[in-house]
């Protein structure tokens, strides 16, 4: 993983500051989504970089260790052996970034992996309660999860109580210890665009290693203009503090059309230093069913049936 954030004293002036052009957003997003897509093999190529940076998720209210212990040997191989052999990509160590799952399957999770002599990290994510989800992110790093999803309150940001929202994200940050720590802004609920910019750079100067747009549950989750802005506020949090800081849309995200669309907006937004697992992360369940199809076409010419991939 990257050098860790520390963050910084709380500049309230910095955030009363922030003002959002919202028309200027929505146009860069629709130049982004206009641009170009690769095609044939530089296509494939970006395909599995995408793969790359997926977190496999699951966060079902019935996991258990059996499809949990099914979703690792899928991050591990999350393309079918014989196809990356025919892109001479077999022996280039293509998984996925890390497997999320909920603080109760950490343990199972990280003994799965471990059993297959993976070095893949497991991320932990749950939204309860501050004192619980404190205690719920010292058992997730206790099962030996590397890397820990919290949620902010997203009232604070409402509200505008920026240092109690601060003061709580700190306390997670402590809490995480060694394991990386990404922040969950929700932003489907923070209203305008200058408040998702001012909770970006929030949670950045409370030591966050990475920000996330959603849990994937709630029902606004990754847009582009959204991102636009997040990424904007790692560019100037990067530029004033020299650290940079990880972003992670999620939810809703599908197809590997849409997989390209965003490692575009990296690229474009932040540059190539972003575009690797320690610096971008795309949460998806059922999105690497469909990069796997298409590599599936790109090598064989032709569209697998449903039940040639195995599944997550």
């Amino acid at each position: 993983m990257s050098d860790r954030n520390p963050g910084m004293k709380l500049d309230l002036e910095w955030i009363s500051k922030v003002r959002v052009n919202t028309q200027a957003v929505l146009k860069r997003a629709q130049h982004i989504q206009g641009q170009k897509i690769p095609k044939k093999q530089w296509q494939a190529a970006w395909l599995l970089k995408a793969v790359t940076c997926i977190d496999l998720t699951t966060l079902a209210g019935d996991d258990t260790p059996s499809n949990v212990h099914r979703l690792c040997l899928k991050a591990i191989q999350p393309v079918r052996y014989d196809l990356l052999k025919k892109m001479d990509m077999h022996n280039k160590g293509v998984t996925t970034a890390a497997v999320c799952v909920y603080p109760s399957r950490v343990a199972d999770a990280f003994n799965s992996l471990k059993a297959a002599n993976s070095s893949l990290p497991v991320a932990s994510a749950g939204q309860t309660p501050l004192e619980t989800r404190l205690q719920e992110v010292r058992m997730a790093v206790a099962g030996g999860a590397a890397e820990i999803d919290v949620v902010i309150n997203r009232t604070l940001a409402l509200t505008g109580q920026w240092e109690a929202m601060y003061d709580e994200i700190r306390q997670f940050r402590e809490t995480c210890g060694d394991a990386h720590m990404k922040t969950i802004l929700a932003i489907g609920e923070l209203g305008t665009f200058t408040n998702v910019y001012k909770a970006s750079l929030l949670a950045m100067m409370a030591g966050s290693d990475f920000i996330k747009t959603s849990t994937g549950k709630e029902t606004v989750n990754a847009t582009y203009p959204v991102a636009i802005v997040m990424v904007r506020a790692i560019r100037d949090y990067y530029l004033f503090t020299g650290h940079k800081v990880g972003f992670k849309p999620a939810g809703g995200i599908r197809t590997a059309q849409e997989a390209l669309v965003w490692l575009t907006l990296i690229k474009e937004e932040l540059g190539n230093d972003w575009l690797c697992p320690v610096l971008f992360r795309l949460g998806a369940s059922s999105l690497l069913a469909d990069i796997e199809r298409q590599i599936y076409h790109h090598v064989t010419s032709q569209y697998p049936a449903y039940h040639e991939l195995p599944m997550a």
